[in-house]
């Protein structure tokens, strides 16, 4: 006999079906498609968003929880061969700085690289609370949007400029590399990594997020 196979939870809960639905129907009927250059505002307007909850100054988003990893250590200089703390890594953390080349280290004299929040439907109305908790134990706060329900999706949120700065150059099509399609002129060659990712996240996806961040204390 073969193994038996079990039905995976659902991941998102029949009680947030409505929410859901709402947020999904108000994104479609606005217009929002994938388009590079028409709908960066959705980016945008999901970064102001995160800014305000957060407080802080700068804010880049990642398609996935990895990719927001990968760009708050390389904005600290963390990278191959190097080490970092973290409070309570998972698995998949544990494989992905593995995969990195950074050693992780339980040494309290080493600052925690980042502490990080994973966003779903049950903690949604709490976020705020869980933001300031988080508050100051770090140097990088990582918020993960995955658990709402819309696809794989991530943000960090920083006072630091040249943090930010590093994360977004991680990323093909982020910030800078869109202003450089247009002058066809590399600023701060410096800051440029070796290799970038497609860590950009859909205006599609950014919308439904920036919808439910809005909606977070809404009783319906």
């Amino acid at each position: 006999m073969g193994e038996t196979l079990t039905k995976p939870a659902a991941v998102i809960a029949k009680e947030h079906y409505f929410s859901l639905s709402f947020v999904l129907s108000r994104v479609l009927n606005s217009g929002v498609i994938m388009s590079i250059e028409k709908n960066d505002h959705e980016l945008k307007g999901l970064e102001k968003s995160i800014t305000k909850l957060t407080k802080t100054t700068y804010v880049s988003l990642f398609n996935s929880y990895t990719g927001a990893i990968h760009g708050a250590l390389w904005g600290q200089d963390i990278g191959h061969q190097a080490s970092a703390r973290l409070e309570h890594p998972s698995e998949q953390e544990k494989k992905f700085l593995n995969w990195l080349g950074i050693t992780l280290v339980s040494q309290p004299q080493v600052k925690q690289a980042y502490v990080s929040i994973a966003v779903n439907g049950d903690n949604l109305h709490q976020l705020d609370q869980l933001v300031s908790e988080a508050g100051g134990r770090a140097p990088v706060l990582i918020l993960d949007f995955t658990g709402l329900g819309f696809g794989p999706a991530a943000a960090i949120a920083v006072n630091d400029e040249k943090v930010w700065k590093k994360a977004e150059r991680l990323k093909i099509f982020g910030a800078f590399d869109l202003q450089t399609m247009w002058t066809q002129e590399e600023s701060e060659p410096d800051l440029q990594p070796a290799a970038q990712f497609n860590y950009r996240l859909s205006p599609l996806v950014a919308a439904c997020v920036k919808i439910s961040l809005l909606r977070r204390n809404s009783s319906s």
